[in-house]
Parts: C-alpha cells; structure tokens; sequence
C-alpha cells in the first residue's frame, strides 16, 4: 500500500469518526439503497485496487451516489419506503467529504 492510499484511508476514518456523526444526513446512495456510505466503499476500493487504480470505481459509485440523491429530492418511486426524515447526501467531487447538493 502507497503513502498515498494510506494517507488516503486515514483521511477517511477521520471523517467518518468525527465529522459523519455531526452532520446530520447521510450518504444518499446508503440511504435508497442500503449497504455501505460512499466513505465505506470508497475505503475498501482504496484497499482493493490503491487510490490511483481504484479512481474509476471511486468516479462510478460517487456517480451513483448524485443519481440516489436526485431520487430522493425528486420523490422518485426508486425512493419509495425510504424514511422521509432521511436526507440524502450527494458525493459531488473527488474527495469522500460531504455537502448538500440542489
């Protein structure tokens, strides 16, 4: 594992540690569909494939995670059942750190 992978995962244990609980929301993707928060997935893919090989993937779910986030702002039937109080969280850019999109 690189500096940079590692330097990588320890960026992402420190937000998910501290900065994840107080915000308030959660991963929009983690929200309609269940399973691991963008932070979650993104680490295992550093695990996997290193930072610089896993950046498709990483490009894919934060893709992914715009498109659950459009789902539950719109009231989309692919959100029907989530809980309502959820808000979705809307992986914009490269770095696994969250703001509110829309």
């Amino acid at each position: 594992m690189s500096t940079i992978d590692r330097l990588a995962l320890q960026g992402i244990r420190f937000y998910q540690r501290w900065l994840s609980p107080r915000k308030g929301f959660r991963c929009a993707h983690a929200a309609l569909h269940g399973g691991e928060s963008c932070s979650a997935a993104i680490a295992r893919i550093i695990r996997e494939d290193g930072l610089r090989a896993g950046r498709p993937r990483i490009a894919a779910r934060f893709a992914a995670c715009r498109t659950a986030h459009v789902a539950l702002r719109s009231g989309s039937p692919l959100a029907f059942g989530t809980r309502t109080q959820v808000q979705g969280m809307c992986c914009c850019g490269p770095i696994p750190i969250p703001f509110r999109c829309g």
